[in-house]
């Protein structure tokens, strides 16, 4: 697994092996992010959670060990970090730090290994965090320079100002204690008093059909299709680009699409029988590249969108769409957890798609349709949604104007040579692929993409981006963020983007 991965793990004990000579200790955090107490911090002084789910167990041959109960993990502790940890040196100068999970059987489940460690001297490697009534393994590689005092601090952790062991690991019998290189030990946190239980609230009357139909115009955020200017002199397959109520592709009524359709499609629908086949255009549409040099978009055929509205967890079908790459757009109301992914040929989740626990998710994804023209999405969401499928020709096109967006995104460049300035404003994962498209004339499958951001929390970035066509993805893009080109060159190539 590379950083900013992450994949289901069997809900069983597992053993934790942290390579490289690293100090080993573990974390269990509640849902907002921090321990409840000193009992919460298992390290060299406090092996043993008072839960009995989380223990360090051993070390030897350069390997420290762990083992997590998963079935036995308290409901409040949502999430378990792996830490490692140094005091000779700074992580960049240890050899193979890495950390591996092994199942009952001795079975590795998944591995991480360290790459890009530097100056610091403490590093969350890896977190168990729960997910959909299971748990998710994520390679996180979040190094601290100001060591394990700047780690506990994050995490809740009262560093007291008393002095403490030097030695990396202290050896006291103190409980609760956090392992740090000369910074005092933390003073006992006391657990929060629980808030009083609320009158439970009346039951709501039940809805023939979700918010999402019919609203008023929805204010969403900003990024999401902006009508071609009236003057581009572009010819235009209908629903695209013409004139727009906020954010979707055609003018509409509120929530539908309302460009010429067969009957029924974009209307709302038993969720995923009997969905008609929606009418495919199989031709270029032609777009300009506003800002960033002038370019058509040929890659793919288009369709008129398909769009579904629904509540809750469901599964989706749009059949009679052409193979291969498309947009995927998911809007949910409300602040539970959003998932989304393609179902195989034997009912099975393939590709995972949307993971999120972001309130009111909103974004694009890219998805594949199967050589028989069937997508079939599971949606998990704990609210009303509204789905819409879209070719990846009306995807938004990357400009020198900054432009706020929020959650994963697909973007188009179809200029010259320039350079991706971004600056992300979440506190998850952020990780951005580019598809180079030029002299890849096989419109069912996308080329290899190339990982150019993956790191965790608050940051701007500058990457640099070669000619289009590319399809620039927005991955993982939990919360607020804004993109624009600069430094933008001229085309070198001539006639249409291929």
């Amino acid at each position: 697994m590379t950083k900013g991965g992450n994949g289901y793990v069997p809900s069983v004990p597992l053993r934790i092996a942290v390579h490289g000579g690293l100090d080993a200790m573990a974390l269990l955090l509640t849902e907002h992010g921090v321990v409840r107490g000193d009992g919460d911090v298992v390290f060299h002084g406090a092996p043993a959670h008072p839960s009995g789910a989380v223990r360090l167990t051993a070390a030897g041959g350069g390997t420290a060990w762990l083992d997590v109960g998963l079935p036995s993990v308290e409901e409040q502790i949502t999430r378990v970090l792996v830490v490692g940890s140094t005091d000779r040196g700074a992580l960049r100068d240890v050899v193979g730090p890495a950390v591996e999970a092994f199942a009952p059987d001795g079975t590795s489940v998944v591995r991480y290994d360290v790459t890009d460690a530097a100056e610091e001297t403490a590093m969350v490697i890896a977190e168990l965090y729960r997910r959909a009534g299971g748990w998710k393994f994520r390679a996180v590689g979040q190094g601290y320079a100001n060591g394990l005092a700047g780690l506990a601090t994050d995490h809740g952790v009262d560093v007291a100002d008393a002095g403490a062991p030097t030695s990396g690991v202290p050896s006291g019998p103190t409980p609760g204690a956090v392992p740090t290189t000369g910074v005092p030990a933390p003073a006992p946190v006391p657990a929060p008093a629980p808030a009083p239980a609320p009158a439970p609230a009346p039951a709501p009357a039940p809805a023939p059909a979700p918010n999402f139909a019919p609203p008023p115009a929805p204010a969403p955020a900003p990024g999401f299709g902006p009508p071609l200017p009236k003057d581009s002199g572009v010819p235009q397959v209908p629903g695209y680009g013409a004139p727009q109520a906020p954010g979707y592709g055609a003018p509409q009524a509120p929530g539908y699409n309302a460009a010429p359709q067969a009957p029924g499609y974009g209307a709302p629908q038993a969720p995923g029988f009997g969905v008609p086949t929606p009418p495919v255009t199989q031709v270029p549409v032609p777009v300009p590249a506003a800002g960033s040099g002038s370019g058509w978009w040929s890659y793919g055929p288009v369709f008129e969108p398909y769009t579904q509205i629904g509540r809750d967890n469901d599964v989706i079908t749009v059949d009679g769409l052409p193979p291969g790459p498309v947009v995927v757009q998911l809007d949910v109301e409300g602040d539970g957890y959003t998932g989304m992914s393609v179902l195989n040929w034997r009912n099975k989740e393939k590709d995972f798609l949307v993971n999120s626990t972001e309130e009111d998710f909103r974004g694009r994804v890219l998805a594949k349709v199967p050589k028989n023209g069937t997508l079939r999405l599971k949606v998990e969401a704990e609210g009303p949604w509204r789905l819409e499928v879209s070719p990846l020709a009306a995807a938004r096109r990357l400009t020198e104007e900054e432009t706020d967006f929020r959650g994963p995104e697909v973007l188009l460049h179809t200029g010259g040579v320039a350079d991706l300035a971004i600056h992300y404003r979440g506190d998850e994962n952020l990780i951005v692929n580019v598809f180079e498209l030029h002299g890849h004339d096989d419109h069912t499958e996308l080329p290899e993409d190339e990982n150019v951001v993956n790191e965790i929390g608050k940051r701007r970035e500058t990457v640099p981006l070669p000619e289009g066509p590319l399809v620039v993805q927005f991955e993982m893009a939990d919360g607020p963020w804004r993109a624009h080109l600069k430094r933008v060159q001229p085309p070198t190539r001539q006639g249409r983007f291929r």
